[in-house]
Parts: structure tokens; C-alpha cells; sequence
């Protein structure tokens, strides 16, 4: 504590020569010690061996220490240069350039200083910066006041009279904002208030500049002449502050006397008009406004085409924080020359929490006012005010632009009957009774516009720099306008700051919400209007909908979050889908943006985490109920393993077809990854071993081996936290299959027995056989045959016994292999035959499809070459777009072989280039391997040997590693052959050698391998 007090004391006045007593003051609240001088001096010692280049930092001077900073080093320092140049550029009527100032000014503080942990000394000095703070955000008020931009203020504003309420000054800014932008009720209420506080606190009365604010509102006693700004506190002694083009007016110091003056009238936003002598009210236009090119043009083709006997309406709908309101100013400044009779702009605030919704007839009074009606003129009836303002705006050219609209109803009474007016609409949903708007729906932007959006505000240098981050940003920001902007003022206010360093904070996804966030600018904030908006009932779903762990969500799945029926979860989810809180890639899905997520998520808390707990289980039930179903339609005969969990109650989606279960299965494959991992994290530890069996049968089909083997990763780790032995053994047994697939033999052999052993152990006899199964397959691919055949037969006896045929047809196929590469082909067509006639049986076409290619692996060795190519035309009849693509290649590989043998050199050229082109990241390495050696045999039978040596080299690269003997010896013996044929015999003795070693450790005799 004493060396941060001591840092902090240096550093709240940089460049001072603070002497060792008022250091000594800062570090002891009271009754320092006798050796505080002598603490203090080991202090700094400290400090300086703690900070970079400290001995500079804190230097000794005379009596006592000074703290030598640059300019940019201190957040403080900035500040104080900050304001001193927006002074001066009030002082040369540059005010818009003057608020940017003041807003990164006042954008580098983050809280109070020390956090009110520090003494006296401290606590004084930190008050005087503090007190800098609230004047600076008084002038910033000011400014923007003057500016005006009334109804932007209101919400920071009155943030700041929540926490400093005797604050005159403030009060006063808030009065006229409110005022301003057409809520005389509430700014006369305020004053009520301030009064009220100020006689129970200190006995006084408000102040004569605040009572002049309040009178000037009560009695409507003119309009914004320059005596307003007396009532506007600008920046002290800097004199003037007014709108870009306006006559400047000056601002008494606060210490003055305030000149007489009259109170505002009831006007939106003045402004001095832009447009020839046109009142305008319209909000500043962003000066680096980009993107939205195609809806600026849609905007303004609208805007300025004929609108026939009635006012033109174009309304604007997305998701807050999309852009509306920019894109809509941005716009009406395009337009305004268009209707030279007067563009004004309301806040309609249908989204403000807290606050009513401005009402048709408050609307309609501040238009008239606005557009030179008196007071006194004006009805206090809706239906007078109305048929006023029709009646006065008949023939006029007119631009309306009102923002945040939530109700129909209030919007009607505004609109002009006469032609030739324009009303532009933002809204946050899209209005549908709204009759004849032409509405145009925001989304997020594009990469590109986001792209450009960073170039404008950040500068091309700094996006060239970093094109990763840049990318990396955009994402996190979710393409939305609003995070982007506040991300690139962070980095604004930041120099140091990297573009990779911000994406690095937003990756924290605990934490992005608040990263986005800026003064008054929030992602949150804005995203928590339109949550507010719903009714409770929603609210609660759009909770609990955020629980989904990823993806696209239907109704059967918003169903069983929502415990509801899919038809009540559709109405619930287009409710939401209205209001722009969930996007829809297409019909009958729905999905989060990712900072709605995040958003939603951070609703979560200790009151509601039962009924989340609830949720979801209820979705882990139903996505276990509904991949059952689903497997047992496109896996028919595999074991059924008792999951212990109740059946789900939600309705299921259509699966009773593999065409429909295979569908349903690739559309929520990520989003089923992602529960299991869910359930595993929740300790729901059944669910995510059940749900990975059933995912891992499907990533096994269609060759995703990198996910399959992650998934079943995943279940072993949940059924050892279960300490359920029979679903470990189960799910080693599965694990075992992955490293197979992967040709990870070792790390599979020694899986695959743990998982035998374990099911020993329990007598489980389905996971034995599986097991024994498991390990034939690995010792085969190793090379080591006689111990494959052992387990393989032992597995097709226990299979057999337990009458479980679908395993054993899946046994089958695994011997049928193992024949064919020990060189045993008569057996492995008799296996191979086999597995397919229980596979028919079953309609297992997966299976079916890998006996007929082992099959006409057999035929064609035994040089039954019209037989073989009998069965790969029935593979390939089974070969369509949701097999393993792997397997596909392979039966290619083998047609284009035994089409050349047949003498068809064009459909044998198809075949290999297919086969080639499947060849992709999916495709295991064994696959690869078998393939390229297939296809360089029959490149060599063509005569290509060149072609061939290439494939057979990359099949020896592929399979040596893997240990994958009986390929790494055929793509020797390949090589072997081609160089022979190249007349390179020379390089080839050496590949045959090597190939006839592993041969002969295998035992396979040469009258019996491929040629």
C-alpha cells in the first residue's frame, strides 16, 4: 500500500518536485513513524527497480523526488493536453473538432482514482482531477447541446445527475436536453426534484442559472437565442460554443453573472438550417460514414423518385447496433435539398428503458413548434393537433425522420396526407401494419464494408499492418457497425495498443461485452433495449435459447429448451426473430449472432440457474432420444446399448427414412459435438457417453476420423467419471476404432486392450467380440497376420453365438481384408461374401459396400476380372454423397484397374482421375495409401510408369510412417517396378530388397501378391 500511495502521489502531479514530508503525508493517514522518512526513500528505491528505465522515471531532486514522464505516458497528462486543445479549438469555432477532443478526453478514464483507497493527500488531489472530469463533461454537454443533439444527450446526462445530484450545472443540462427534445413534462419534473434534494441536504434553494432554466420551460418565453447559451455551460474561458456556420455565442464563466435570458421554446434539436432558409432539426452526419452503399442507394432512389398523391414512407428495421440511425442521418442530409421546406428529425425513443414512449400528440406539438407554429396555437387535443399539422404542411416538401419507432399507432397521426414529403423510419422491428412502407432490413455488414469502416476510422496504415488482427476484429465484432466503432475508438484512444492486442482481450468471450463498451457507447446497453421491450415470457426464452451450445436451432430443439410444444416454441422464436433478437439462415432455422449470444448468456445468474440446469437436461434428452432414432434407421442391426435416460417427451423431427435421418444427423452434427462436450462440462456424464456412441457411428461412416477420435476421447474421459466399467469398456472399444481408422495402431492396439480387458472382467461379451474385432484389424495393418486372424475369428465365434450380425458382417469384412493382403485370396472372397449377404439383409449399405470392394479385391487377384467387375459395379451404385469418401476413391482406384484389363482405357481414365480427386482432407492416411498404390498399378499396366513411380513414392511416404507394412511394401515393390520400366534398375534393387524383407516377415509368398 505505501509504495502505490507514493507512486500514485508522483504521479497525480508529474514534473513536481514533491518534497519526502508530503510523501510521507501520502503514505500514512495519520501518525506516520519515526522512520517514515527513511521508508519513503526505500520506496522509491523499490519503485525504481520495479519500473523499466525507473531510475529515470523518478528522479531525485533537491528535498525530495520528481516524476519525469513523457507526454503519452500518462493517462492523466493526455487529458490535461486533451482539454487545453479543445479549448483552443472553441476559441477558433472549430466545435465538432472541440467534442471529439473532449470525448477522448474523457474516454481515458476508467474509475476513481486508487479506488478510494487512498489518504488525505491523495484523496484531496484525486478530488481535484475529478472535479476537471465533471467540468469537462459539463463543456462536452454544452457543446453538444449547442450542436444540437438534445436526444442523444438525455441517457448520459442523466447518468451523470444520478451520480453527482447536486450538481446544478448538470441538472440544468439535463432539463434542456430533455426540453429540447420535446419533453417538457419531464424536464419541469427534474427541477422538481433537484429542489426537493437540495432544501433535505443543504437548506438551500436551486441556484438563479437553474431557475431561469426552469422558468424559461414553465412560461415557453422564446426561442434558442443566443441567451440560451448562457443557460448551456460551454467551456470556461473559451467563449464561444454554436454549430459549425452559426454566429458564435459567448458562455459566462461559471463564477459569472449570467445575462437576462429567454428561456428555449419547444423545438426538436434546433439547428441552424443548412439548406437555404429550410428549418432543419437533423442530427450531425458521421464524417467517416462508410459502408451500406446498396441500402444508401435504395435509400436515396426512394427518397428522390415521384411519390404520386401521398408522403412517401421508407422505414428501416434491424438488430440494434446495426446502423439504422446513421444510415437513415446520413441519408436525410443526402436528401435534404430535395425537400426544401424543412428536414426534421424526433427520437421516438420505442426502446428506451425507463422512459415513455413519445407520444403521437407530443410528437406532432414539438413538429409544429418546429416549424414555426406558437404555442399558444397550438391544440391540446390529439385530433386538433393533427388536423394543425396536416393542414399546415399541405403543399410543403418536407423530410421527417423518426427514429426508434415501436408502434404503428403513433406513427400515423406524424405522417403527411399530401404528396411530396418524405418520412424516413428506424425501428428495431419491423412494423407490419404499417400499411404502404417500403421497408429495407439492416443486417450485419459485409467483410468488405467492415473492411473499409476500419480504414476509415482507424487509417489504412495501421489495417495494412496487422491483416490478420484486422480479419480476426471484424469477426469478434460480429460484422455489427456499433462494435466495430467502439473497438476502433478504443484503439483511437490507444495508440500503443495493437489491433491483435484488442482481439486478444475480445477471444475472452466472458468478458467482450464489456470490452465493447465506450463512455456512453455500449453493445450491451444497446442490445439490452430491445430485450427490455419484450414481454416477460420472452425474455425468459431468449435466456434459455442462448443455452443451445451452438448453431442453427429448429423448433423441436427450441421445444425441448422451452418445454413447450414446437409450434408455441415457432411462435416464441419469430417473436424474437421480429424484433430482430435472432437471425434465420433459412426456413426453419434460427440462430444467435454471436454478440447476441453473448449478450444473452450474460443474463444467467444465481435465480435463474435451476431452471437452466433444467433446460439443459431437457435438450440433452431430447438430442439423445432423437440420435437413437436416427441411428437405428441408418445403422440397423448395431447393439443397443440401455441408456438409462427417460425418453423425451419433445415431438421428433422426421426420421423414419436414412434420407432424413442422414440429413438431420449432418445439419446438427456440430451442434451435437458441442452438447456432448456441454453435457461432459455439466457432469451430465450418461448423456455425453450415449450421444458420443451415437455421433461416432456417423463421423466413422463419413470419414471424419479427427472428430471421431476427439468425440470418443470425450466418452472414455465420462464413463471413468462415471465409474460405469461396462460403458468404459464400450467406449475404449469405440476409442480403439478411431486409432484404427487414423493409423494410430499403437495407441490403438493398447486401447483396444484395455477395452478387452475390461469387458472381460464384467463377462460384457458384445464389447469382447468388439474388442477382439478392433484388435484383428490393427494387428492386420501392422503386418502381423496370424495374430489378426486369431482375434478376428474369435470375434466372428462371439458374434455368431450372440447372434449380433451386424458386428459380425463388420467382422467379416475385416477378414475378408486380412486374406486379401496375406496373399489369401479364395478365403477372403468366401468372407467377403458373407459379410454381404448378411449386410443386404440388414440393409446395412455401408458394410455392403466395403465387402463388395474387398470382393472384387479377391476376383481380381484370382483374375476373375468380369466377376470383379460385377461387384464394383454394384459398390459403385452405392457410392453417393454421404459415404466415406475414402472408400469411395478406393473403389474407383480398383474400377480403373479393372477396366483396363477389360480393355475400356477411357472409362478406366475416368475411373482413376475420380478416384484421385477424391483424394482430399478427409480421406484417412490408410485409404490414401491403398489408394495411390492401386492407381499405380494401373498407371503402370498403361505404361506410364513416371506417373506410377509418383504415386506409389507418395503411398511409401504415407504408409511408412503409419507402420502400415503391407502398403509400405507394395509401394516398394511399385517403385521398384516403375524405375525398373524407366531403365533405372540400378536405384530399383534397392526398393525390391526392402519390399521382399517385409513380404517375408509378413508371409506373404510372391505367388500370391498383387502385380
Amino acid at each position: 500500500m505505501i509504495l502505490e500511495r507514493i507512486l500514485v502521489t508522483l504521479l497525480l502531479e508529474p514534473g513536481r518536485v514533491l518534497p519526502v514530508t508530503r510523501l510521507v503525508e501520502a503514505a500514512w493517514d495519520e501518525d506516520p513513524p519515526a522512520t517514515a522518512a527513511h521508508q519513503v526513500r526505500k520506496a522509491v528505491a523499490d519503485l525504481r527497480r520495479r519500473i523499466p528505465n525507473g531510475s529515470r522515471v523518478l528522479v531525485t531532486d533537491g528535498p525530495g523526488y520528481r516524476a519525469v514522464l513523457d507526454e503519452d505516458q500518462l493517462d492523466l497528462t493526455e487529458f490535461g493536453t486533451l482539454l487545453a486543445t479543445a479549448k483552443k479549438a472553441v476559441a477558433a469555432k472549430r466545435y465538432q473538432n472541440a467534442v471529439r477532443l473532449l470525448q477522448h478526453a474523457l474516454g481515458l478514464w476508467r474509475g476513481p482514482i486508487l479506488s478510494g483507497a487512498g489518504s488525505p493527500v491523495i484523496t484531496a488531489a484525486a478530488m481535484a482531477h475529478q472535479e476537471r472530469r465533471l467540468t469537462a463533461a459539463e463543456d462536452l454537454i454544452g457543446l453538444r447541446l449547442s450542436l444540437g443533439e438534445a436526444s442523444e444527450l438525455v441517457p448520459e446526462a442523466r447518468q451523470l445527475v444520478q451520480e453527482h445530484p447536486l450538481r446544478e450545472t448538470l441538472r440544468a443540462q439535463l432539463m434542456i436536453a430533455l426540453y429540447q427534445s420535446g419533453r417538457q413534462a419531464e424536464a419541469l419534473e427534474e427541477y422538481g426534484r433537484v429542489r426537493e434534494l437540495l432544501a433535505e441536504e443543504l437548506g438551500v434553494d436551486p441556484g438563479r442559472r437553474l431557475t431561469e432554466v426552469y422558468e424559461g420551460i414553465l412560461h415557453e418565453r422564446g426561442g434558442l437565442t443566443s441567451s440560451l447559451a448562457h443557460l448551456l455551460p460551454g467551456p470556461a474561458d473559451t467563449g464561444a460554443v454554436a454549430p459549425t456556420g452559426a454566429a458564435p455565442e459567448p458562455v459566462a464563466p461559471a463564477s459569472a453573472e449570467p445575462a437576462p435570458a429567454e428561456p428555449p421554446r419547444a423545438e426538436p434539436a434546433p439547428a441552424e438550417p443548412q439548406y437555404g432558409e429550410a428549418p432543419s432539426t437533423l442530427p450531425y452526419d458521421l464524417a467517416d460514414f462508410s459502408g451500406r452503399d446498396r441500402e444508401l442507394r435504395e435509400l436515396l432512389a426512394l427518397g428522390t423518385e415521384g411519390a404520386g398523391r401521398h408522403t412517401r414512407v421508407v422505414a428501416l428495421d434491424g438488430m440494434g447496433g446495426c446502423g439504422k440511425t446513421s444510415l437513415a442521418v446520413h441519408a436525410a442530409h443526402r436528401l435534404a435539398s430535395e425537400y426544401t421546406d424543412g428536414q426534421f428529425y424526433l427520437d421516438l425513443r420505442g426502446y428506451t428503458p425507463g422512459e415513455q414512449a413519445v407520444s403521437a400528440s407530443a410528437a406532432i406539438d414539438s413538429l409544429l413548434r418546429a416549424i414555426g407554429v406558437p404555442g399558444e396555437a397550438i391544440p391540446e387535443d390529439l385530433p386538433g393537433r393533427t388536423a394543425l399539422w396536416q393542414s399546415t404542411v399541405v403543399g410543403r416538401r418536407l423530410l421527417l425522420l423518426l427514429d426508434n419507432a415501436s408502434d404503428t399507432a403513433d406513427i400515423r397521426p406524424l405522417l403527411p396526407t399530401s404528396s411530396g414529403s418524405l418520412v424516413l423510419i428506424t425501428s428495431r422491428a419491423r412494423l407490419v401494419d404499417l400499411d404502404s412502407a417500403e421497408w429495407i432490413s439492416l443486417d450485419v455488414m459485409s467483410p468488405n464494408e467492415c473492411a473499409a469502416l476500419l480504414r476509415e476510422t482507424l487509417g489504412t496504415h495501421r489495417v495494412t499492418a496487422e491483416p490478420e488482427a484486422a480479419l480476426a476484429l471484424v469477426h469478434l465484432c460480429g460484422h455489427l457497425p456499433l462494435a466495430l466503432r467502439i473497438a476502433t475508438a478504443r484503439l483511437r484512444n490507444r495508440p500503443r495498443w495493437t489491433l491483435q492486442y484488442l482481439v486478444d482481450r475480445l477471444r475472452d468471450e466472458t468478458r467482450r461485452l464489456d470490452e465493447l463498451s465506450l463512455g456512453e457507447r455500449s453493445v450491451a446497453a444497446t442490445l439490452r433495449l430491445s430485450y427490455q421491450a419484450l414481454d416477460q415470457t420472452s425474455r425468459t426464452s431468449f435466456r434459455i435459447l442462448a443455452l443451445h451450445p451452438h448453431g442453427d436451432i429448429d423448433v423441436h430443439t427450441a421445444a425441448a429448451l422451452l418445454g413447450v410444444e414446437p409450434r408455441h416454441a415457432e411462435s416464441i422464436l419469430e417473436t424474437l426473430l421480429d424484433v430482430h433478437l435472432m437471425q434465420q439462415p433459412e426456413v426453419g432455422l434460427y440462430h444467435f449472432h454471436d454478440l447476441l449470444r453473448s449478450f444473452a448468456q450474460s443474463l444467467r445468474c444465481q435465480a435463474t440457474a435451476e431452471e437452466d440446469r433444467t433446460a439443459v437436461r431437457r435438450l440433452l434428452d431430447y438430442y439423445l432420444s432423437a440420435t437413437e432414432k436416427a441411428c437405428t434407421v441408418l445403422f440397423p442391426g448395431r447393439r443397443i446399448i440401455p441408456t438409462g435416460v427417460a425418453t423425451s417427451s419433445v415431438v421428433l423431427p422426421a426420421l423414419a427414412d436414412p434420407v432424413q435421418a442422414e440429413q438431420w444427423l449432418a445439419r446438427e452434427q456440430a451442434a451435437l459435438q458441442a452438447a456432448i462436450l456441454l453435457a461432459e462440462r455439466l457432469g451430465h456424464h450418461l448423456h455425453a457417453i450415449c450421444l458420443a456412441r451415437n455421433l461416432c457411428f456417423q463421423l466413422s461412416a463419413g470419414g471424419q476420423l479427427e472428430e471421431f477420435r476427439a468425440i470418443a476421447h470425450v466418452a472414455v474421459d465420462a464413463a471413468r467419471q462415471l465409474g460405469d466399467a461396462e460403458l468404459l469398456g464400450v467406449c475404449l472399444s469405440n476409442l480403439g476404432v478411431a486409432c484404427w481408422k487414423l493409423g494410430q495402431f499403437a495407441e490403438g492396439v493398447t486401447i483396444a486392450r484395455h477395452g478387452l480387458d475390461v469387458a472381460q472382467q464384467l463377462g460384457d461379451r458384445e464389447t469382447v467380440a468388439h474388442s477382439e474385432s478392433t484388435l484383428g484389424q490393427l494387428h492386420s495393418l501392422l503386418g502381423w497376420f496370424p495374430e489378426a486372424l486369431a482375434h478376428l475369428e474369435r470375434a466372428v465365434e462371439h458374434q455368431r453365438t450372440l447372434g449380433a450380425l451386424r458386428a459380425e458382417a463388420e467382422s467379416l469384412t475385416l477378414l475378408s481384408t486380412l486374406y486379401e493382403q496375406w496373399g489369401r485370396h479364395t478365403e477372403a472372397a468366401s468372407a467377403a461374401r458373407r459379410a454381404i449377404r448378411i449386410s443386404v439383409e440388414l440393409g446395412q449399405q455401408e458394410n455392403e459396400l466395403a465387402a463388395l470392394t474387398d470382393l472384387a479385391f479377391a476376383q481380381t487377384w484370382l483374375a476373375d476380372i468380369h466377376a470383379a467387375d460385377e461387384s464394383l459395379d454394384r459398390a459403385r451404385a452405392l457410392c453417393d454423397g454421404t459415404r466415406d469418401p475414402g472408400h469411395v476413391a478406393l473403389v474407383f482406384a480398383l474400377s480403373a484397374e479393372v477396366r483396363h484389363r477389360l480393355g475400356d482405357p477411357v472409362q478406366a481414365a475416368r475411373h482413376a482421375d475420380r478416384a484421385l480427386a477424391l483424394l482430399g482432407a478427409k480421406v484417412s492416411a490408410l485409404r490414401i495409401a491403398k489408394v495411390r498404390n492401386t492407381i499405380g498399378r494401373y498407371m503402370r499396366k498403361r505404361g506410364d510408369s513416371a506417373t506410377a513411380l509418383t504415386l506409389h513414392t507418395g503411398a511409401w511416404h504415407t504408409a511408412r510412417p503409419l507402420g502400415f507394412r503391407v502398403e509400405e511394401a507394395y509401394a516398394l515393390s511399385g517403385m521398384a517396378a516403375a524405375l525398373t520400366e524407366l531403365g533405372r534398375p540400378r536405384e530399383a534393387i534397392g526398393h525390391e530388397l526392402a519390399a521382399e524383407e517385409l513380404f517375408a516377415q509378413m508371409g506373404v509368398h510372391r505367388d500370391s501378391r498383387r502385380s
